[in-house]
Parts: structure tokens; sequence; C-alpha cells
């Protein structure tokens, strides 16, 4: 007797809900399907049961879904059914129980909260049984189940989920091992819970999470090493415990112990953590509502929510260690657009700072401040990003007037780590710290550090501190008025917002100033009001023009060398600059040059010239005098002289030597090369010169510098990239024409004129950038770009003449929800094309889905404009997949990820496209080649085949001879009947007739058999009287 609604839920209920919550639209789906599986199954054996979903399934796709997904419900609401569930499940499933997993990882992301208890322990149930079986997916499906692992939580449940993780991955793991990505997230997982685990009633299961690591870490080092520099972070808080120590110390002192590719700790320690570690410590409800605070949440009304988030995760002594987690997750995942970023939306220093006030614990605070600098600790401007560094330099600035002290104990932080980190490595973490500081000051987050480092609030002893880590950033600057009316403005800003401060009643955090830079213009109203103006300040402008500083240099050169690069100093106008340039590398060509002072000049040269490197290179309006004119520059000198030189002369190398010793000083000494071969002149056809020039620069290698060298003009002049790229790609094809990298380089920031541009550079023939050899490889790599990088890549492609057919194997690499992009160019492309024998192959290999259309779609158009040909072509691929074995079938398409055409697949794409056609006039399914192929078909195929495509086959029955039908008193065989002309003979059995009619039909695929299209004609006639 089941339960009155009052007293409590229904048996068998997925999810957790009160009599107010509306209906759950993928619950009530559930109970649908799991009504239709009771109807198919209701008071039979447990074979007949058996029969009767298995003939269900066969009828199509949607039926197939609701079976499956009606088991599948059944398994997580009835334990004692679950069993046999699984096992119909198996056998049922025709897509490798893809819909399945689909709803398992909708459930772990969406609905895993709201889970029935009885639901949630048989999910996990069936979670281990995807593994046991191998089911191509379960690795997936593993690595969402750990997200829903909590940090800081040692609630029953959350427990619970880890202990019986840890048990799935244990148990299974030879399965484990086959997946780098699972090593490496289950490592950094358990690694990060094991501090969660210390209290003496965990410790059996903390015991058991250290031998899981420990294991791992020493037989896959090498998998674990993707996590990055976040591995040595967590490794570092768990040292102390004694099989931890041991790896601690191999790790430090012994890494070839680990793995003979392993050089030591520097090596994982400059590898930036990818995001999806991350990401991984944080539940998807954590990371949803983290999401929405940093997107959608106006600063200064934020309080409310921080509540919310704080009684729901923060409130407990064991979720302090949940704090390093937050932090890192918004230092390297949550990196706002520049629309956000120009917005009232609570900026991420404001979240980082309300985090570290609610530290109670020196440990946890100790820790969340090193999470907090990690990436400053090895910071390169090449691999890292200045989103990653920002939230600390920010919440510094910021909290120096509400809250000095968080100031305070961060700068000390910094100052302290740079020796203690790990004393053999000091050098590297000072420049670590000091690239990240210079990089903020490039970047222009804060205009100078003097009013940070040598602030009044500061203590004596750490603004001394201060001065002597970091002597270059706490000189006040004298420059403009104009920089100085911006730190007053900024210090105005932490005045006006007071009020603002955390530990008062509204609970803003911090003071009202815009998220992202600290230079915001206010306006102050007649009332004496100050008003906010939300506008965003681009990085990279309002640079402060400082005087070039060459006197660390200057003296190491020779009087005469010196004398000019002075002269050089002193002058004013572009000619005067020209002409002592001149003179420097007549002086540099001179054989008593001495070779030593190559670097010292380069020094000072780049310290003069770089004014020459800010601000756009490419004219407004490009006209020869106009070309002429920006190459006028005494960078260019250089250029100028290397171009009139023979490569066999030996000042061409001192003059490479010269550039090469620049180009360390000055990386955009490289692009600036390119803008002069191709702009001027004196230049023309010396191209190849750079060639020569890459091969002399440190980096000594074409491709590598063409790459850097194209990423520095990218950030800098978009308009100057697209300049270069026609002959970039005419000139170097080896080092263009199979990079993706730099193809990306152009799409990710061209807009539609420049795409428009570069088309027509393509059509005019000025411009070749794919490749038979090598589109294909492209394309697929172009699959993970943004949306309108793939849209511009294809309408550059389509822009060039190459068959379609090279490109066509793509579509075994797209799936309908995650690469729409190429999908629809693809459509619009295949449908100006006649059919051919490997397009039809490829479209009709994709997968069958209810949602996904294209092949339908295209198989209509062309059943439309081309019937005969596609008729043909499938009529061939009909016949030679049928003649396959169905066990090679079957191996065939589940030993590679790629799309494998089957029989069965044919079959399906041929019965959405009849259903397609039934309500029109097309008489595609009429054709002799079709009927003919399904005849071949039918004869040899399953009776569960002939019982699915039944309707499909039916059409061939009719071509092939009414009268193979039982007669009717009322109808007699025509005279014309195929069977009226053998004469009378013995009754045939259906098999032999289809025996027989099967082998004909091979014999009739032959172009040459014109006999079987008179009977087929003959048939059709009859049956239309």
């Amino acid at each position: 007797m089941e339960p009155s609604p009052a007293k409590g839920k229904p048996q068998g209920r997925l999810l957790v809900s009160t009599t107010l919550d509306a209906k759950d639209e993928l619950e009530e789906r559930l109970e649908r399907c799991v009504a239709i599986v009771t109807s198919l199954t209701n008071g039979l054996s447990e074979r007949e049961a058996n029969d009767a979903i298995t003939a269900n399934v066969c009828k199509g796709p949607q039926q197939h879904e609701e079976v499956c997904l009606g088991l599948f419900a059944l398994l997580l609401t009835e334990p004692s059914q679950a069993q046999r569930c699984y096992r119909d499940l198996t056998l049922v499933n025709r897509d490798g129980m893809n819909v399945i997993l689909i709803k398992i990882n909708q459930i772990l992301m969406e609905k895993f909260l709201k889970l029935q208890d009885v639901c949630r322990t048989q999910l996990v149930w069936l979670v281990r049984e995807l593994v046991k079986s191998g089911v191509i997916g379960a690795d997936g499906i593993l690595m969402t189940l750990m997200k829903q692992i909590a940090g800081g939580d040692i609630t029953n449940k959350n427990l619970w989920l880890a202990e019986n993780v840890l048990d799935i991955v244990v148990e299974q793991r030879e399965w484990v091992l086959k997946s780098g990505m699972l090593i490496a997230m289950s490592v950094y997982t358990y690694l990060r819970l094991i501090v969660d685990h210390g209290t003496p009633a965990l410790l059996v299961l903390r015991q058991k999470e250290v031998d899981f690591c420990i294991g791992l870490l020493r037989e896959k080092f090498m998998e674990c090493f993707i996590i990055g520099r976040d591995l040595v972070r967590l490794l570092q808080i768990v040292a102390r415990i004694p099989e931890m120590e041991l790896l601690w110390k191999d790790l430090l002192h012994n890494p070839q112990a680990l793995s003979p590719q392993f050089t030591g700790l520097l090596q994982l320690l400059t590898a930036r953590t990818s995001r999806k570690f991350l990401a991984c410590r944080l539940t998807p409800d954590m990371e949803t509502k983290l999401l929405f605070m940093t997107s959608r949440v106006r600063f200064g009304q934020q309080k409310r929510y921080q509540d919310w988030f704080q009684r729901q995760y923060l409130s407990t002594a064991e979720s302090q260690s949940l704090r390093c987690d937050l932090i890192r997750y918004i230092c390297g995942v949550v990196h706002p657009s520049n629309e956000v970023l120009s917005s009232d939306i609570l900026p991420r220093w404001a979240i980082i700072g309300w985090l570290l006030t609610t530290c109670t614990s020196n440990v946890a605070a100790s820790n969340a401040k090193l999470a907090l600098f990690y990436d400053w600790l090895f910071f390169s401007p090449e691999k890292d990003s200045i989103m990653n560094i920002e939230p600390a330099i920010l919440v510094m600035h910021h909290s120096m007037k509400p809250h000095p002290a968080i100031t305070a104990t961060l700068l000390d932080f910094m100052c302290r780590i740079i020796p203690h980190f790990f004393p053999p490595l000091e050098g590297q973490v000072r420049q670590g710290v000091f690239n990240s500081l210079t990089f903020i000051m490039e970047k222009r987050v804060l205009a100078h550090l003097a009013p940070l480092f040598d602030n009044p609030k500061l203590d004596r002893e750490l603004r001394s501190m201060l001065r002597e880590r970091f002597p270059e950033f706490c000189s006040s600057p004298s420059p403009p008025t104009e920089g100085r009316d911006e730190v007053k403005m900024e210090e105005s800003v932490s005045l006006e917002m007071d009020n603002h401060v955390l530990l008062d009643k509204e609970g803003g955090c911090y003071d009202n100033t815009e998220a992202a830079f600290s230079d915001d213009e206010e306006e102050i109203n007649n009332k004496g009001n100050k008003k906010r103006e939300f506008r965003f300040h681009p990085i990279k402008e309002a640079i402060i023009e400082e005087p070039a500083d060459i006197t660390p240099y200057v003296d190491q050169l020779d009087d005469m060398m010196k004398e000019k690069v002075l002269q050089l100093q002193k002058g004013s106008d572009t000619e005067t600059h020209c002409e002592v340039m001149q003179e420097i590398v007549d002086l540099i060509l001179e054989e008593d040059f001495d070779s030593e002072q190559m670097s010292t000049l380069a020094s000072c040269l780049a310290e003069l010239f770089k004014g020459h490197f800010r601000g756009d290179v490419l004219p407004d309006e490009i006209t020869e005098e106009s070309l002429e004119e920006s190459v006028c520059k005494p960078v260019c000198l250089v250029f100028r002289n290397l171009c009139q030189m023979q490569e066999d002369n030996s000042g061409f190398s001192v003059l490479l030597e010269m550039l090469a010793e620049l180009y360390q000083k000055q990386p955009k000494i490289g692009y600036h090369l390119l803008y002069y071969l191709k702009a001027s002149k004196a230049a023309m056809g010396k191209m190849s010169l750079y060639e020569s020039f890459a091969q002399a620069t440190a980096l000594g290698d074409l491709h590598t510098c063409l790459m850097m060298d194209m990423k520095a003009c990218q950030e800098d002049d978009i308009r100057l990239l697209c300049y270069l790229t026609p002959s970039i790609y005419t000139e170097f094809p080896d080092e263009t024409l199979r990079s993706a990298e730099l193809l990306n380089m152009i799409v990710a920031v061209i807009d539609s004129t420049q795409l428009q541009e570069l088309m027509c550079h393509v059509m005019i023939g000025n411009l070749v950038m794919f490749r038979k050899d090598s589109v294909l490889n492209i394309l697929i790599q172009s699959l993970d770009w943004e949306t309108f990088e793939q849209y511009s890549t294809w309408q550059l492609f389509l822009a060039h003449s190459i068959p379609l057919e090279t490109i066509i194997p793509i579509l075994q690499h797209l799936k309908y929800k995650e690469h729409p992009e190429a999908l629809s160019c693809l459509l619009l492309q295949l449908r100006r094309e006649k059919p051919s024998g490997e397009m039809v192959k490829m479209v009709l290999s994709r997968p069958c889905h209810p949602e996904d259309q294209f092949t339908t779609s295209i198989l209509r158009h062309w059943a439309a404009k081309h019937d005969d040909v596609l008729g043909e072509h499938i009529k061939a691929l009909l016949i030679k997949n049928n003649n396959l074995p169905r066990k090679r079938q079957s191996l065939r398409s589940s030993s590679s990820k790629l799309a494998q055409l089957t029989l069965e697949q044919i079959l399906e794409h041929m019965d959405n496209l009849r259903l397609n056609l039934s309500n029109t006039k097309n008489s595609f399914f009429t054709q002799t080649p079709i009927l003919q192929a399904l005849q071949h078909v039918q004869a040899s195929c399953d009776e569960a085949h002939k019982m699915r495509f039944s309707d499909l086959f039916s059409l061939a029955e009719e071509y092939e001879e009414p009268s193979s039908k039982p007669p009717k008193s009322r109808r007699k065989a025509p005279a014309s009947s195929p069977r009226s002309r053998k004469g009378v003979a013995t009754p045939v059995s259906n098999e032999e007739e289809s025996a027989s009619s099967s082998a004909s039909e091979e014999e009739d695929s032959k172009p040459k058999a014109p006999k079987r299209k008179r009977k087929g004609s003959s048939a059709v006639a009859s049956d239309s009287d």
C-alpha cells in the first residue's frame, strides 16, 4: 500500500521535492519512459519481456531512447531490479550506452544534490558497472562524479561518495591506467582531499587515499606531470605524512627516481596548471554560484550572495581548506570578458578579499595567500596570463584604504615567500615576482607601484623590506602632471567608498572602484557627490613616455661608439637619427670593431628606439609614398644595409649578429623586419633575408621565430598582421601552410572587413592559405576554436579552389552538438556539389540521432537534384556492406573512435529519408537501383533488421512481384508477371526465393544488365493495374 502524499513521497521518485515544487522535466520524462517499459513487459516472463523490449527498440531511434531511459530510471529507483535492468540495457542499447552516459552526466551536473539517497547509491553503483564493462566514455562520467566530492566537507554523504569513488578507481586500476587524464584528475582530487581527512576517525580512509596517490605518482609520474605547478602546491601541504615525505624528498633531490624524463622541481613549477584541474575541485553548484557572482551581481549588492555562499560552504572549521580551491579557481579560470571588466559587475579581487577576511585559521590564511600568489612565483609573460596575477595586485591596491592590514600582510607574504619558498630556487622565484610586477605595469593594471609599496599606512619595517626587495618599483616617478593626477585620483576613489568596507552594514567588499583597472574617471555633480562613470580603458593605452636611460650601458662602449650613441640620444629629428645610425652601422662594419660590445650596443639601441616600437606601424592610408615614409626610421637603416649586401659578405653576418642581439632586447624587431621587407622598394625580392635573420637568433629556427613574431604582431597591430599575411604565406609556404597556430592567430583577431579582404586576396591569387595535403588536419584542429574563428576559417577555405572531397573525411570528427559551425558550413557546400561515392559514404557514416538532421537534409537535397547518381552510390554501399560479415562490421565499428559505416547505419539513414519524403512527390525510392539494393539486403539480413526496417523493405517487396503475396480470389497474377514467364513450377519457398533474387541482383548491380530493369518496369506496371 502506497503512503499518502502528506506522509511522504511515493516510492520510485528520482528527486527530493516538496509539494510546492514544480514537476521536474527530466524526472517527468524518465517516468514516462518507465511507464513505456512497464507496459511492454507487464505480465510477461523474463524471456518474453526481453523479446518485447528488443522488438520495440528495433522500431526506431525514439523507441530505442525511450526503452533505454526507462530501464535507466528503473535501475536508479528500484534497487531490487538493478541487475536485471543493467543486463537488459547492455543487450538492447545500440549506441554504446551513449544515451545513458548523456543522462548520467546531466544528472551529475544539474540534479545530483536533489537525488534521493537510494538513487544516489544506485547511480554510483551504475558508474561502477559501466567502468567494469569498459564502456567508452565512462572515464568522463567518473571524472564528473569526482567533481561532486566537495572539498572542506566531512559530512557522511560526502565521505561516502569519496570512499566509493576511491574504491572504483582502486578496484579498476588497470582500466584507470589507460587514460592519462583520468590518472592526473584522480591524483589531483585525492591529494586535495587528504587534507580534509586528518581526524582520527578518518585515518583509514586517508591511508587508502595516500596509498592510491603514491602508487600512481611513482608508477605514472609523467601522466601526473600534466597537472603542472599546482601538483607541487598540493604535495607541499601533505608532505609531512610519512609516506608522502619520502615521495617529496625524491621530488626535490632525486627526480630521476620518479621518471627518467623528469629533470627536477623547476620543470614542474614552470608548467602552468590547466583550468580543468583548477575547476575539478569545485562542485558544479559552487562553480555555478561563483560564475553568477562574477558575471551578474553588481558591485555593492553582493552581501546576500556572499552570506548564502558562506552559510552553504564556508561555515564549518573543515571548510577553511576550501578557500584555496576557490582562490585558485577565481585566478586561473574566471577570466571576465572586456565587456564585464568595463561594467559595474562584482570584480574578482573583491571576492578574493572577502575570502581572505573570512579565514579564521593561520594555516588556512597562509595557504590562501600562497594560492593567490602561486602564479607569481615562476611567472613567464610568454606562457602565463596577466589575468592570473591581476587579482593579487588589485586586492592589495584596493584594500590599502579600507583594510590596510590586508595589504600589509599580502605585501609581507610576497617579500618573505621569495627566500623561503624553496631556497635553491630563490633566484627564479625573485625573477618570477619581478616579471609579474613588470608585466602588471606594462599592461597598465596599475600605473605605478610606488603609491602601494611606499605608502605611509605601511609600517616602517615593511616599507624598508619592500625597498630592499623591489628598489625598481619603490621610487616615485616624476613624469608629467597627468601621471600624478592619476595616482591622486586612485587614492580619492578609495576615500570615497570607505562606507562600503566589508564590516559595514551594507557588507560591500572593500571600496566601490571599478573591477578592471585603477585609472577610472570620476565626475562631481552639482550637489558635490561623486558620480562614477564606468568606462573601459584598454590595458595597452596611455603609456607614459619616459626618457631613455642608457646610463648602465653607455660607459661600456669604446669612445667612438659611445660618442655616436650619445649623439643619437641627444638628436631630436628623424633625419639626424638616421644619419647617426648610418655612422654606427659603418663603425660596426669596420674590421677592428670589438664584437664583445655588440650586446651592450643592442641594449643602448633598444632603449633609445623604444618609442619607435609603439603605436601603429602601417600608415592609415596605404600608398607608395606613405609606405616609404613609414620605413624611414633609424632602425630600418640596419635592414636596408642588410638588403644591400651579399650573403657571403663578412659584414652581412656581423649585422645579422647585431640584429639578433637587438631581437633579444626588443622582440618586436622581428615583425618590423618583415614589414620592411614587404613595404620598402629597396627590399623588393629580399624576403628570404628573414630566414637568415631567424637562423642567426638564439631561437635558430625559422618556424619558431616566425610564429613568435606573428604573435607579437597580432598583439600589437592587427592591421599590420593582415597586411603581412599574403607575403608570409607566399614566401614561407612550408612554415605557414601546415600551421594551424598561425591561422588561429589571424582568425582570432580579424573583423569581418579584414576577413573579406583576405578572401579577395585568395581569389585574386595573391594568397594561398591551404594546401591539399594539410588542409584536413588544420580544419580538424580548428574545431576547438571560437565560433567566429571557425566561420572565418571555413570562409577562407571556401575561397580556395580545393575539391571538397579533400576534406570530406572531417565529417567523421563532427558531433552535432559540439561542432555546429563546421557542420553548417559543410552542409551549405555539399548542397552545391554533385554527390560522389566518397561524399555519400562519409555522410552516411554519421551516427543516427533524432536531433541530428545533417544527413537527412543533405540526402533529401541530393535526392531532389541528383537522384540517379545518389541512388547508384547508395546501392553500391548497401551491397558492399551487406556482403561484409556482421561480426567484422561490429568489430570495425567499435574499434575506432571515428564514425564507421555499417549496414545498420545506412538503413537507419535511408529510413529517416523515407519518412522525410513520405509526404512529397519525390520518386527517389521508386528507382530501380534503390529497390534492387533493398531486395539484396532483405534477402540476407536477420529477422530483427527485417522487423525494424519493415516499412523500408516493403518498398522492395512491392517492386519485386505483387504475386509473391498470398493470392486473393478477386485478383489474378497478370500475364506479364515474372513468375508467369517461368512456367508452372513447384512453388519456391521464401528462403529459396530470397536467395535466388539475391544472386540475380548481384548480377543486376552491374551496369550491363538491362534485363532486370525490364522486369522491374513490368512489375510496377502490373501493380498499378
